[in-house]
């Protein structure tokens, strides 16, 4: 049997993309804008050995299965197509399905792409959120290339969510509100000490030092940025007040801090860590100090954090771990903070996302030159999944503000002044 027929077999006759196969067999809407290209026979063994996302990762990854046309169309067609037609393959038709393609591509084992993380890499590196091992992840995503996260994220050199004034607002101008959000949110003023934690590329740092005369202290897992973001404060003139240091967040000294922010770091911290974290933070803060926790959550807090055998976790974030906004909000509350306020920002992130993809692909083969094809690759898919994910809300951006007393005072403004 030839592949398009399996093709039509598994989403339909309908479908709304069109499939090419090595073996010459067409599928789909001949007239669709996004085709489905199997080009080799590995696609089948990856997809054999591990069907759905997993198996079509590796296939698109590793050069097997390619997509001619807008990837961020692709997947939202063919999730479209599974939500609404219920695709679905009983255990029956696998094996007429097996049968048709060869079972040889069953139980011909392949190796994963390069770009995998495998649990067995890891474990190398001790337990999870071990600092090792947390460092070896960070390893992992963020010291891919300076370069490269420069022709994707911009100027800005900001990897989390931006924040939109309209959509039409560019990602530079959108970055910046983000930055000053925040530091409204924490009431910056000049003379602080500000502890960013997680700080990427320093941009908080810069913001904070350059904008209000904060003090700001960054620190990172990532050596990378560590040595990107000194250079830039170099250049910018701020060397009097940032400073971005490549360390742990728990190694900061304790209690020395005006403000803290963390943008993007809990995420990264398990499940098992939020309490301690909060606590730590809490720690490190003077009375009266207040913390911006600035992270991508669940839509639900009885969802399970963790997605270890996941697309995510295996290619883009190692031991990566998502709360429910409730379950942050309530750890930082019994770590003794205040909540004094909370939002979603899901909606900001699905156009933030939309900017870096665009980026990649104007930028495509320079990024390709920096990091390979299988790397760009996984950036392309994962970027314009993401996309679909906080638009159909299975993932969400949550920003919440706590307050440490100073007695019983919180130092807070009758109504918030930063909305």
């Amino acid at each position: 049997m030839r592949l398009a027929e399996i093709f039509e077999r598994v989403v339909g006759a309908n479908a709304p993309v069109r499939f090419r196969a090595y073996d010459g067999s067409t599928a789909g809407d001949p007239d669709s804008d996004v085709t489905i290209v199997v080009r080799t026979p590995v696609a089948l063994n990856y997809l054999a050995q591990s069907p759905g996302a997993m198996g079509l990762t590796r296939a698109y990854v590793g050069g097997h299965l390619d997509l001619e046309g807008d990837m961020y169309t692709a997947l939202k067609r063919m999730w479209d197509l599974a939500i609404g037609d219920g695709i679905a393959i009983s255990p029956l038709e696998m094996v007429k399905i097996a049968k048709d393609i060869g079972w040889v591509k069953f139980v011909n084992r392949v190796p994963p792409p390069p770009q995998e993380v495998t649990p067995k890499r890891l474990l190398g590196r001790g337990l999870r959120h071990s600092k090792d091992r947390d460092a070896e992840a960070i390893h992992h995503h963020y010291d891919v290339s300076n370069a490269f996260y420069e022709l994707v994220l911009g100027p800005s050199m900001t990897y989390t969510c931006a924040v939109f004034a309209t959509p039409e607002t560019s990602l530079e101008q959108a970055q910046f509100d983000k930055y000053d959000l925040v530091a409204k949110k924490l009431d910056l003023r000049s003379g602080m000490r500000l502890l960013d934690v997680g700080c990427g590329w320093g941009g908080m740092v810069r913001h904070a030092a350059r904008e209000y005369g904060v003090k700001a202290l960054g620190v990172t897992l990532s050596k990378e940025q560590a040595e990107w973001a000194s250079k830039r404060i170099a250049q910018e003139g701020l060397g009097d007040l940032a400073e971005v240091r490549h360390m742990d967040y728990r190694d900061v000294p304790d209690g020395i801090y005006d403000r803290i922010s963390s943008i993007g770091l809990t995420e990264h911290i398990g499940h098992k860590n939020v309490d301690s974290y909060f606590a730590g933070l809490y720690a490190k803060l003077k009375p009266g100090g207040r913390l911006l926790n600035h992270c991508i959550t669940r839509p639900r807090n009885d969802l399970p954090p963790m997605f270890p055998g996941g697309v995510i976790n295996r290619y883009v974030f190692p031991d990566g771990e998502l709360e429910g906004p409730g379950v942050l909000q309530t750890s930082m509350n019994d770590a003794g903070f205040e909540i004094r306020h909370q939002e979603n920002l899901r909606e900001h992130y699905a156009l933030t996302l939309r900017h870096w993809c665009d980026n990649l692909e104007a930028n495509w083969d320079a990024a390709v030159a920096q990091v390979g094809e299988g790397t760009a690759r996984v950036w392309r898919l994962y970027m314009a999944g993401c996309i679909l994910g906080f638009e159909r809300n299975v993932v969400q951006l949550h920003q919440i503000l706590g307050v440490k007393l100073d007695g019983t005072d919180a130092h807070m403004p009758l109504r918030p002044d930063f909305t």
